[in-house]
Protein backbone atom coordinates (compact mmCIF):
# COMPACT_ATOMS: atom_id res chain seq x y z
CA UNK A 1 0.00 0.00 0.00
CA UNK A 2 1.60 3.54 -0.87
CA UNK A 3 2.17 6.04 1.43
CA UNK A 4 -0.90 7.99 -0.05
CA UNK A 5 -3.26 5.38 1.33
CA UNK A 6 -2.02 4.58 4.59
CA UNK A 7 -1.99 8.09 5.24
CA UNK A 8 -5.45 8.58 4.36
CA UNK A 9 -6.72 5.51 6.07
CA UNK A 10 -4.73 6.80 9.10
CA UNK A 11 -6.79 10.56 8.67
CA UNK A 12 -10.80 9.05 7.75
CA UNK A 13 -9.92 6.72 11.06
CA UNK A 14 -9.14 9.79 12.96
CA UNK A 15 -12.21 11.77 11.38
CA UNK A 16 -14.59 8.98 12.39
CA UNK A 17 -13.20 8.93 16.26
CA UNK A 18 -13.13 12.32 16.34
CA UNK A 19 -17.10 12.82 15.35
CA UNK A 20 -18.14 9.68 17.75
CA UNK A 21 -16.58 11.27 20.57
CA UNK A 22 -17.88 14.89 19.82
CA UNK A 23 -21.50 13.38 19.02
CA UNK A 24 -20.85 11.59 22.83
CA UNK A 25 -19.82 14.94 24.01
CA UNK A 26 -22.70 16.73 23.01
CA UNK A 27 -24.64 14.55 25.34
CA UNK A 28 -22.19 15.49 28.00
CA UNK A 29 -22.74 18.92 27.48
CA UNK A 30 -26.51 18.19 29.06
CA UNK A 31 -25.08 16.96 32.60
CA UNK A 32 -21.44 18.72 33.08
CA UNK A 33 -22.06 21.82 30.77
CA UNK A 34 -19.72 23.07 27.70
CA UNK A 35 -16.75 23.84 29.76
CA UNK A 36 -16.94 20.48 31.82
CA UNK A 37 -17.10 18.25 28.67
CA UNK A 38 -14.17 20.08 27.02
CA UNK A 39 -12.35 19.96 30.25
CA UNK A 40 -12.87 16.35 31.34
CA UNK A 41 -11.85 15.26 27.77
CA UNK A 42 -8.55 16.92 28.10
CA UNK A 43 -7.49 16.20 31.04
CA UNK A 44 -7.83 12.35 31.29
CA UNK A 45 -5.99 12.47 27.54
CA UNK A 46 -3.00 14.13 29.33
CA UNK A 47 -3.13 11.80 32.12
CA UNK A 48 -3.29 9.05 29.45
CA UNK A 49 -0.19 10.03 27.11
CA UNK A 50 1.91 10.71 29.68
CA UNK A 51 0.88 6.99 31.18
CA UNK A 52 1.08 5.78 27.79
CA UNK A 53 4.28 7.26 26.23
CA UNK A 54 6.92 8.33 29.34
CA UNK A 55 8.37 11.05 27.13
CA UNK A 56 11.51 11.06 28.22
CA UNK A 57 14.06 14.78 28.35
CA UNK A 58 16.47 13.04 25.90
CA UNK A 59 13.95 12.55 23.39
CA UNK A 60 13.34 16.34 22.70
CA UNK A 61 15.30 19.92 21.95
CA UNK A 62 14.23 22.70 23.49
CA UNK A 63 13.36 23.92 19.88
CA UNK A 64 11.00 20.68 19.58
CA UNK A 65 9.37 20.71 23.09
CA UNK A 66 8.61 24.39 22.97
CA UNK A 67 7.19 23.15 19.37
CA UNK A 68 5.23 20.69 21.57
CA UNK A 69 3.79 23.41 23.99
CA UNK A 70 2.68 25.51 21.56
CA UNK A 71 1.01 22.72 19.98
CA UNK A 72 -0.86 21.59 23.17
CA UNK A 73 -2.12 25.63 23.67
CA UNK A 74 -3.37 25.34 19.83
CA UNK A 75 -5.30 21.66 20.93
CA UNK A 76 -7.06 23.49 23.70
CA UNK A 77 -8.16 25.94 21.85
CA UNK A 78 -9.60 23.50 19.49
CA UNK A 79 -11.65 21.61 21.94
CA UNK A 80 -12.74 24.72 23.83
CA UNK A 81 -14.00 26.66 21.07
CA UNK A 82 -15.52 23.41 19.25
CA UNK A 83 -17.44 22.41 22.44
CA UNK A 84 -19.37 25.93 22.67
CA UNK A 85 -20.14 26.15 18.99
CA UNK A 86 -21.57 22.13 19.41
CA UNK A 87 -23.65 24.06 22.13
CA UNK A 88 -25.48 26.11 19.83
CA UNK A 89 -25.15 24.60 16.28
CA UNK A 90 -25.40 20.88 14.95
CA UNK A 91 -22.58 18.77 14.59
CA UNK A 92 -22.30 18.77 10.87
CA UNK A 93 -22.75 22.62 10.71
CA UNK A 94 -19.83 23.10 13.19
CA UNK A 95 -17.70 20.66 11.77
CA UNK A 96 -18.43 21.91 7.93
CA UNK A 97 -17.44 25.82 9.39
CA UNK A 98 -14.16 24.13 11.12
CA UNK A 99 -13.54 22.77 7.73
CA UNK A 100 -12.05 26.17 6.52
CA UNK A 101 -9.16 26.15 8.58
CA UNK A 102 -7.63 22.59 6.87
CA UNK A 103 -9.26 24.46 3.64
CA UNK A 104 -7.19 27.32 3.86
CA UNK A 105 -3.84 25.57 4.72
CA UNK A 106 -4.87 23.31 1.57
CA UNK A 107 -5.03 26.40 -0.67
CA UNK A 108 -2.33 28.42 0.63
CA UNK A 109 -0.14 24.98 0.45
CA UNK A 110 -1.09 23.53 -2.44
CA UNK A 111 0.38 22.76 -5.68
CA UNK A 112 -0.23 22.27 -8.73
CA UNK A 113 -3.95 21.89 -11.07
CA UNK A 114 -5.90 20.17 -7.95
CA UNK A 115 -4.67 23.33 -5.54
CA UNK A 116 -8.08 25.11 -6.44
CA UNK A 117 -9.98 22.48 -7.50
CA UNK A 118 -10.67 19.98 -4.69
CA UNK A 119 -10.77 22.85 -1.78
CA UNK A 120 -13.03 25.17 -4.05
CA UNK A 121 -14.94 21.79 -4.35
CA UNK A 122 -14.88 20.91 -0.66
CA UNK A 123 -15.92 25.32 -0.31
CA UNK A 124 -19.02 24.43 -2.47
CA UNK A 125 -20.14 21.59 -0.44
CA UNK A 126 -19.21 23.76 2.89
CA UNK A 127 -21.84 26.53 1.76
CA UNK A 128 -23.98 24.23 1.12
CA UNK A 129 -23.73 22.53 4.58
CA UNK A 130 -24.06 25.84 6.15
CA UNK A 131 -26.39 27.49 4.29
CA UNK A 132 -25.90 30.99 5.47
CA UNK A 133 -28.69 32.32 3.12
CA UNK A 134 -31.41 30.44 5.44
CA UNK A 135 -30.62 32.77 8.09
CA UNK A 136 -31.11 29.98 11.07
CA UNK A 137 -27.57 29.20 12.17
CA UNK A 138 -26.69 31.24 15.34
CA UNK A 139 -24.35 33.63 14.85
CA UNK A 140 -22.23 32.96 18.22
CA UNK A 141 -21.90 29.49 17.69
CA UNK A 142 -20.51 29.72 14.14
CA UNK A 143 -18.21 32.15 15.71
CA UNK A 144 -16.67 29.79 18.22
CA UNK A 145 -16.37 27.27 15.17
CA UNK A 146 -14.79 29.72 12.99
CA UNK A 147 -12.19 30.31 16.15
CA UNK A 148 -11.74 26.26 16.18
CA UNK A 149 -11.36 26.36 12.33
CA UNK A 150 -8.41 29.23 12.97
CA UNK A 151 -6.68 26.77 15.62
CA UNK A 152 -7.35 23.58 13.42
CA UNK A 153 -5.62 25.19 10.40
CA UNK A 154 -2.48 26.31 12.84
CA UNK A 155 -2.35 22.66 14.41
CA UNK A 156 -2.31 20.78 11.12
CA UNK A 157 0.80 22.87 10.45
CA UNK A 158 2.37 22.42 13.87
CA UNK A 159 1.54 18.82 14.20
CA UNK A 160 3.52 18.09 11.02
CA UNK A 161 6.14 19.77 11.71
CA UNK A 162 6.36 18.24 15.38
CA UNK A 163 5.89 15.09 13.75
CA UNK A 164 8.77 15.62 11.43
CA UNK A 165 11.42 16.95 14.85
CA UNK A 166 10.28 14.11 17.16
CA UNK A 167 10.11 10.56 17.18
CA UNK A 168 6.87 8.46 17.38
CA UNK A 169 4.00 9.92 19.66
CA UNK A 170 6.62 11.56 22.13
CA UNK A 171 4.94 15.32 20.81
CA UNK A 172 1.52 13.79 21.99
CA UNK A 173 2.83 12.97 25.23
CA UNK A 174 4.11 16.94 25.74
CA UNK A 175 0.89 18.59 23.81
CA UNK A 176 -2.11 16.77 25.38
CA UNK A 177 -0.51 17.69 29.53
CA UNK A 178 -0.18 21.54 28.40
CA UNK A 179 -3.90 21.22 26.57
CA UNK A 180 -5.02 19.97 29.97
CA UNK A 181 -3.45 22.86 31.75
CA UNK A 182 -4.45 25.15 29.38
CA UNK A 183 -7.96 24.04 29.38
CA UNK A 184 -7.66 23.29 33.67
CA UNK A 185 -6.48 27.66 34.07
CA UNK A 186 -9.17 28.98 31.56
CA UNK A 187 -12.73 26.69 32.32
CA UNK A 188 -11.26 24.15 35.59
CA UNK A 189 -12.98 27.02 37.83
CA UNK A 190 -16.30 26.27 35.96
CA UNK A 191 -15.99 22.23 35.66
CA UNK A 192 -14.24 21.23 38.41
CA UNK A 193 -17.43 21.57 40.48
CA UNK A 194 -19.66 19.85 38.20
CA UNK A 195 -17.46 16.56 38.38
CA UNK A 196 -18.69 13.31 39.91
CA UNK A 197 -17.28 9.80 39.78
CA UNK A 198 -19.38 9.15 37.38
CA UNK A 199 -18.65 11.80 34.95
CA UNK A 200 -15.18 11.57 35.39
CA UNK A 201 -15.40 7.90 34.25
CA UNK A 202 -17.04 8.20 30.97
CA UNK A 203 -14.99 11.23 30.57
CA UNK A 204 -11.60 8.87 30.31
CA UNK A 205 -13.46 6.86 27.53
CA UNK A 206 -14.68 10.20 25.63
CA UNK A 207 -10.71 11.04 26.17
CA UNK A 208 -9.63 8.37 24.19
CA UNK A 209 -11.78 8.24 21.36
CA UNK A 210 -11.14 12.12 21.29
CA UNK A 211 -8.43 13.35 20.95
CA UNK A 212 -5.97 10.26 21.93
CA UNK A 213 -6.83 8.40 19.36
CA UNK A 214 -7.39 10.31 16.37
CA UNK A 215 -4.17 13.04 17.06
CA UNK A 216 -2.32 10.15 17.37
CA UNK A 217 -3.44 9.15 13.77
CA UNK A 218 -2.83 12.68 12.37
CA UNK A 219 0.09 12.73 13.89
CA UNK A 220 1.04 9.74 11.69
CA UNK A 221 -0.44 10.78 8.87
CA UNK A 222 1.03 13.60 8.59
CA UNK A 223 4.13 12.01 8.31
CA UNK A 224 2.73 10.64 4.99
CA UNK A 225 0.59 13.33 3.14
CA UNK A 226 1.40 16.97 2.28
CA UNK A 227 -0.07 19.52 4.54
CA UNK A 228 -2.09 20.50 1.89
CA UNK A 229 -3.44 17.60 1.13
CA UNK A 230 -4.65 16.31 4.38
CA UNK A 231 -6.33 19.57 4.86
CA UNK A 232 -8.76 18.91 1.67
CA UNK A 233 -8.71 15.11 3.14
CA UNK A 234 -10.65 17.14 6.14
CA UNK A 235 -13.13 17.72 4.07
CA UNK A 236 -14.88 14.46 5.05
CA UNK A 237 -15.26 15.65 8.80
CA UNK A 238 -18.68 17.30 7.90
CA UNK A 239 -19.91 14.83 6.05
CA UNK A 240 -19.19 12.27 9.26
CA UNK A 241 -20.26 14.85 11.28
CA UNK A 242 -23.81 14.76 9.38
CA UNK A 243 -23.84 10.97 9.49
CA UNK A 244 -23.34 10.62 13.07
CA UNK A 245 -25.57 13.57 13.87
CA UNK A 246 -28.41 11.55 12.04
CA UNK A 247 -27.51 8.55 13.93
CA UNK A 248 -26.24 9.60 17.64
CA UNK A 249 -28.14 12.74 18.02
CA UNK A 250 -31.34 12.80 15.47
CA UNK A 251 -30.30 15.79 13.70
CA UNK A 252 -31.52 15.50 10.60
CA UNK A 253 -30.20 17.32 7.57
CA UNK A 254 -31.74 18.58 4.59
CA UNK A 255 -31.58 17.65 0.89
CA UNK A 256 -29.14 20.50 -0.08
CA UNK A 257 -26.98 19.75 3.30
CA UNK A 258 -26.61 16.18 1.79
CA UNK A 259 -25.52 17.84 -1.83
CA UNK A 260 -23.11 19.35 -0.10
CA UNK A 261 -22.13 16.24 1.97
CA UNK A 262 -20.99 14.60 -1.73
CA UNK A 263 -19.07 17.50 -2.84
CA UNK A 264 -16.75 17.54 0.72
CA UNK A 265 -16.39 13.81 -0.06
CA UNK A 266 -15.74 14.44 -3.34
CA UNK A 267 -13.27 16.45 -2.74
CA UNK A 268 -11.39 14.74 0.17
CA UNK A 269 -11.08 11.39 -2.09
CA UNK A 270 -9.53 13.87 -5.04
CA UNK A 271 -6.73 15.17 -2.42
CA UNK A 272 -5.95 11.40 -1.23
CA UNK A 273 -5.32 10.44 -4.34
CA UNK A 274 -2.60 13.26 -5.23
CA UNK A 275 -0.94 14.13 -1.98
CA UNK A 276 1.88 12.05 -1.02
CA UNK A 277 4.85 13.26 0.81
CA UNK A 278 8.18 12.43 0.95
CA UNK A 279 8.98 11.08 4.51
CA UNK A 280 11.52 13.20 6.76
CA UNK A 281 14.00 11.23 8.35
CA UNK A 282 13.08 9.59 11.62
CA UNK A 283 14.40 11.58 14.42
CA UNK A 284 17.85 10.41 15.93
CA UNK A 285 17.82 10.23 20.03
CA UNK A 286 18.94 13.60 20.45
CA UNK A 287 20.42 15.84 23.82
CA UNK A 288 17.96 18.34 25.83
Amino acid sequence: MSQTRIGASMAVAAMVSVQTGAAISVLLIDRVGVEGAAWVRLAWAGLLMVAIVRPRPADFTWRSFRLCVLLGAVTSGITLLFMEALARIPLGTASAVEFLGPLAVAMARGTGRGRLLWPGLAAGGVLLLTQPWAGEVDTVGVLYALGSAVCWGVYILLTQRAGDEVSGINALAVSMPVAAVVATLTVGHIALPRMTPEMLMIGAGVAILLPVVPFALELMALRRLTAAAFGTLMALEPAMAMVLGLLMLHQVPSVVGVVGMCCVVSAGMGAARTGARTPPAVPADVGA
